[in-house]
């Protein structure tokens, strides 16, 4: 039920789905985008107002919703269970999007090719993850995948794991990756000390380390780029 302030009292081309419908996705608001999705406001509210406060709840980051979970959502008033889980469905939509456009790169050729694949998979993530991902002789991705899981500043890795996703996926070279979620993309002693272990180990294994991205929302720091991956 929509208050006399609500969408329906609106001009038509103030209505979200009316704009959308006239005007095209690209003229809408985050907020009125997200309205769309909610459907509903509440006895006291729009769908437009309440998705402006679930936004500023994140500080209006479309990263930080995309890791908020189903009882956050719920501690606002009209948002049950329907209209969370849609909310988080949507999301999760938007990150396998993101994921598909990554898997169309079937070449890596520079940094910015490997994070852009690597962004989908812990861009997001509130946790550290680190992966790998295993390349043919001229670059053509095999794979990538998940080595360890660890805590919001930290991940323990196992070289030996490392190398032996590698060599099960016949990968002639690799690029590892970790994420910061706390968005710093400087190495810490212990990035630079793994990944001196692990250059050294593909060295051993005739199966060399292209790269060590540092991945995070909205940038990266590349081992190779900076000259730092042989220094580590």
């Amino acid at each position: 039920m929509e208050t006399t302030n609500g969408i329906k009292s609106w001009a038509p081309d103030d209505r979200p789905r009316e704009k959308l419908n006239s005007k095209g996705p690209g003229a809408l608001s985050d907020s009125e985008l997200l309205a769309i999705l909610l459907g509903s406001g509440n006895r006291q509210e729009s769908a437009v107002s309440l998705a402006r406060r679930i936004l500023a709840s994140v500080e209006n980051d479309l990263v930080s919703l995309g890791r908020i979970d189903l009882n956050a959502l719920k501690k606002f008033k009209g948002m049950g269970d329907v209209k969370s889980l849609t909310l988080i469905a949507a999301l999760e939509l938007g990150r396998r999007r993101r994921s598909t456009e990554a898997r169309e790169l079937p070449v890596i050729g520079h940094s910015k090719g490997a994070y852009e694949h690597f962004l989908p998979h812990i861009g997001d993530l509130a946790h550290e993850e680190f992966w790998v991902m295993n390349l043919t002789r001229r670059n053509h991705v095999i794979s990538v995948h998940k080595v360890s899981e660890g805590g919001i500043s930290y991940t323990a890795v196992d070289p030996k794991k490392v190398f032996g996703i590698a060599l099960e996926n016949k990968s002639s070279s690799i690029i590892v990756a970790h994420n910061h979620p706390s968005g710093n993309t400087q190495p810490s002693d212990e990035d630079l000390k793994l990944t001196r272990r692990l250059v050294n180990a593909g060295k051993n294994l005739e199966l060399p380390v292209l790269d060590h991205l540092i991945v995070t929302s909205t940038g990266y720091y590349s081992f190779a780029d900076e000259g730092t991956l042989e220094q580590a």
